[in-house]
């Protein structure tokens, strides 16, 4: 109760100090590629549930669906000029700020995913789904897109079973940071989260196996 309402009220005023920011983001984006300012993707939330996840615009517009279950990288020939900009700086991100007052999302917790890809989660991987999605979360101040889609989920679930307030708070600095800096591996967070694997009950021995491959592959 008390994260909630924290995470309430620090939306309410990060809305109201970003709103500039809001309007600016919005006018760049129909300017520079006409087309609706924000929108709405299927994802997946608290325990399995769907919702509808915000974001400004930053592909362009064309017979292409945007919800693909593959991530968009960098170099995407759908990301637009100003949307590169804008991801790179996760502004694209700031209207998630209303799916946290609509309970949706937390502040910080395991990155929503699409419906394709937590159908084929194995027991372990599921762990995610046990709480709240997040703005940010802790693969995304340890390496995020530089570590491969398994060990994210590795890092959503050791932060599954160890998230704190403190925890979270350390999460929201490092998200600063990685804004400022941009990111890169953490390898002690890394060889954090495969000693957890290697020990937790509902992780299966190919899971094990595959997890151990793409840590020796990444090292």
């Amino acid at each position: 109760m008390l994260r909630r309402i924290l995470e309430m009220a620090a939306s309410v005023v990060l809305i109201a100090l970003c709103s500039p920011l809001f309007l600016i983001t919005a006018f760049v984006v129909w300017v520079t590629d006409f087309g609706p300012v924000l929108y709405k993707q299927n994802r997946v939330g608290l325990m399995g549930r769907p919702f509808k996840m915000l974001k400004f615009r930053s592909m362009s517009m064309n017979s292409q669906p945007l919800d693909r279950p593959e991530e968009v990288g960098e170099g995407d020939p759908l990301v637009t000029p100003i949307g590169s900009v804008i991801r790179r700086l996760k502004v694209d991100e700031l209207p998630q700020l209303i799916n946290v007052l609509r309970g949706e999302m937390s502040w910080v917790g395991p990155r929503p995913t699409v419906r394709e890809q937590t159908e084929r989660y194995t027991p372990f991987q599921r762990r995610r789904l046990e709480v709240l999605p997040g703005l940010t979360g802790w693969p995304q101040v340890n390496g995020g897109a530089e570590i491969p889609w398994n060990v994210r989920i590795i890092l959503d679930v050791w932060y599954v079973e160890h998230r704190s307030i403190l925890l979270d708070v350390k999460i929201l600095f490092r998200t600063v940071a990685v804004i400022l800096f941009g990111n890169r591996p953490n390898p002690k967070a890394i060889e954090q989260a495969m000693q957890f694997v290697l020990q937790h009950p509902d992780a299966s021995k190919l899971e094990m196996r595959e997890t151990s491959r793409s840590f020796s592959v990444d090292a």
